[in-house]
């Protein structure tokens, strides 16, 4: 697998629901770029990834969603050590793993 990598730009927002999870979807092009980066697949098509946003990092990974592009979970821990909420508009790196 090469050493693609690249930048979401994205609205946080909330999935409908007790569980309260948050995420952004990566656009369709980012979305693209990612079907094509060979290596290793997850479960229903999850995509082991290293995210990073503002100055902290983890590994997570990106899965397909019904509408077509791929969802990121932005965990609890994240958006409290970068401030950030629904409705937020972040800067996230993606790099595959």
């Amino acid at each position: 697998m090469g050493h693609e990598s690249f930048e979401i730009r994205a609205k946080i927002w909330k999935y409908p629901g007790p569980a309260g999870w948050h995420f952004v979807y990566a656009s369709r092009k980012d979305s693209d770029a990612v079907r094509g980066w060979k290596g290793k697949r997850v479960g229903f098509g999850f995509v082991p990834i290293k995210a990073t946003l503002g100055n902290t990092s983890w590994k997570t990974t990106l899965f397909p969603s019904k509408e077509g592009p791929y969802l990121l979970a932005i965990k609890a821990s994240v958006r409290k050590k970068e401030g950030v909420a629904q409705g937020d508009s972040v800067r996230l790196r993606i790099e595959p793993l």
